[in-house]
């Protein structure tokens, strides 16, 4: 198995070590973006590995070197929970490291909450979410994704109807196979425009997920392999990447 020409996949010794070194990359993505821009767009993600990331950077000191108020923060699904819910991508991202930064709120752009103006209604928020992509120009230029072990992405599930939506940007996920059943999510194409993405998998339950994913094409089966930017990369940890040749797989085995 040898990953697309523009696909990358780096492997680090334990997840502590994944973490730290995805944190230094996007460091360096996010000044050479305002280097080249003035701005960087960024999209978060959930889950132990995103924050675990997210961790990472806050204990940093190079994480000083970025002007957190040029940048664009999104996220890349939510669970469709009241605004603080403590499973709420957002509250964790704050409590990791959102709430330590100088950032200018006016750029800082989570998903809408099951108690907020659409009230229970999913698809309104998500549509009101793609309207406020739409309104700010320029594709992401990092886009983070954690890999579940049944390779889903974002909330975009094997099998699941919104993994072949390609109509819109942003779409409502609805009876998902793990709690809560209810999200919002960007579609594979959102996902798709982005400079790069990068996903994230440590620990034995990614094994099957990574090594499914690099293998296949076919996003309906496994949609983290169907998340490719301009660029993509893979960060692992040696026990996500059993599956994966050595020589696919390159980094601090």
């Amino acid at each position: 198995m040898t990953p697309p020409p523009d696909v990358a996949v780096l492997v680090h010794r334990d997840k502590e070590l994944m973490a730290h070194a995805a944190a230094a990359r996007l460091i360096t993505a996010i000044t050479d973006a305002q280097a080249a821009t003035g701005s960087a767009s960024v999209v978060l993600t959930g889950g132990r590995n995103g924050n675990g990331l997210l961790a990472a950077l806050s204990g940093s000191p190079a994480r000083e070197a970025v002007d957190w108020r040029r940048v664009e923060l999104w996220w890349g699904d939510e669970r469709f929970l009241p605004e603080g819910h403590p499973d709420r991508n957002h509250t964790q991202a704050r409590e990791a490291l959102l709430d330590a930064l100088p950032l200018d709120a006016r750029r800082v752009h989570p998903m809408p909450a099951s108690d907020g103006p659409h009230g229970g209604d999913p698809e309104a928020a998500a549509a009101a979410y793609a309207a406020e992509l739409a309104a700010v120009p320029g594709p992401f230029d990092v886009l983070l994704l954690g890999v579940g072990p049944d390779t889903h992405v974002a909330s975009l599930f094997p099998g699941h109807p919104a993994v072949r939506v390609t109509d819109r940007t942003v779409t409502a996920v609805t009876e998902a196979p793990k709690p809560p059943p209810t999200r919002i999510s960007l579609t594979l194409p959102a996902i798709r425009s982005a400079r790069e993405v990068w996903l994230l998998a440590a620990g034995e339950d990614k094994a099957e997920a990574a090594a499914t994913a690099l293998a296949t094409d076919d996003a309906t089966r496994a949609p983290a392999s169907g998340a490719r930017g301009a660029r993509t990369l893979w960060l692992l940890d040696e026990a996500a990447a059993a599956g994966i040749p050595q020589a696919a797989a390159p980094g601090a085995r």
